[in-house]
């Protein structure tokens, strides 16, 4: 008798032990937070107050959170497009040119895709023209101005598709600019090659220069390159020709000997002589690029 009491009362204990275990975790437990949603209006808003005062970051969030909550509410394209410039002007390179790209692929019809060229162009042409710059001084054939590149396909694409684009004006002038840089630099990597007595290699980069950058300043270095990477081939027709073309369009005499000197005194000039895009620019962009 006295066994099965001993029993029950363990029985009961553990009984007891058992609930109160359970009875400390539930105490302990959180309650979960119901995150608060703002409406789209709303953030939206948000994001456009932000954007105005220059916080770029903080509307980056607004921005994505309206992507991620109302992937099709009323702002969403819109909010598609503030997202672009501010990844734009947060310095997000890549960002910028992926969320540009992807708004032309889901909306190439709407209203305002050339402001998405335009965007995408221009974030290329800032991530680039640093870079170009810099390659004075450095092994110009290992460079790959690949940015420059895009950001002239970019705006060629917007005056192709929207001549009469608000953003055209703009574009033309930053094409000139980079049909320049990249001029110059196919004119170096031609110098690096003269340089390695790489005769052939010097010719055919003055050659691409002649015949895809016309009227650029570098044509007639190009020109003046071909003909001494020529003469030291021994290809004298070619020299010649490349010398008559020269006369023809520059009225100076320059030898295969004086390419090199001619060479550095352009580049001295093209350096303290090439001009930034104009600033009225911002006018055509509400100033939002100022």
């Amino acid at each position: 008798m006295q066994h099965k009491t001993s029993n029950r009362f363990l029985h009961i204990s553990a009984i007891l032990l058992m609930g109160a275990m359970l009875g400390a975790c539930s105490s302990t437990t959180k309650e979960p937070v119901i995150e608060d949603v703002k409406p789209e209006v709303e953030l939206y808003s948000s994001a456009m107050s932000k954007l105005e005062a220059g916080n770029y970051r903080p509307a980056i969030e607004d921005l994505e959170a309206m992507e991620a909550r109302y992937p099709y509410g009323r702002y969403s394209k819109q909010a598609k497009l503030e997202l672009v410039y501010a990844y734009y002007r947060s310095r997000q390179a890549g960002e910028a040119k992926t969320a540009a790209a992807r708004f032309i692929r889901l909306h190439p019809d709407h209203e305002h895709v050339d402001y998405a060229y335009y965007l995408k162009g221009l974030t290329a042409f800032e991530e680039n023209k640093a870079a170009l710059e810099q390659y004075i001084g450095t092994d110009k054939a290992k460079k790959d101005p690949g940015a420059a590149r895009d950001s002239f396909a970019d705006f060629s694409t917007l005056l192709n598709r929207f001549p009469d684009s608000e953003y055209a004006a703009d574009s033309r002038v930053r094409m000139v600019y980079l049909r320049n840089l990249l001029a110059k630099h196919e004119i170096h990597v031609a110098n690096y090659y003269l340089s390695r007595n790489a005769w052939l290699a010097a010719a055919n980069r003055g050659k691409y220069v002649v015949e895809n950058y016309q009227l650029t300043p570098a044509v007639e270095v190009a020109l003046q390159i071909m003909v001494q990477a020529y003469t030291e081939l021994g290809l004298l027709d070619n020299a010649s020709n490349a010398q008559q073309v020269l006369e023809a369009n520059f009225g100076e005499n320059i030898t295969a000997d004086e390419s090199e000197i001619a060479y550095t005194v352009w580049l001295n000039m093209e350096e303290q002589q090439t001009p930034e895009p104009p600033n009225w620019f911002s006018r055509l962009t509400f100033g939002l690029f100022d």
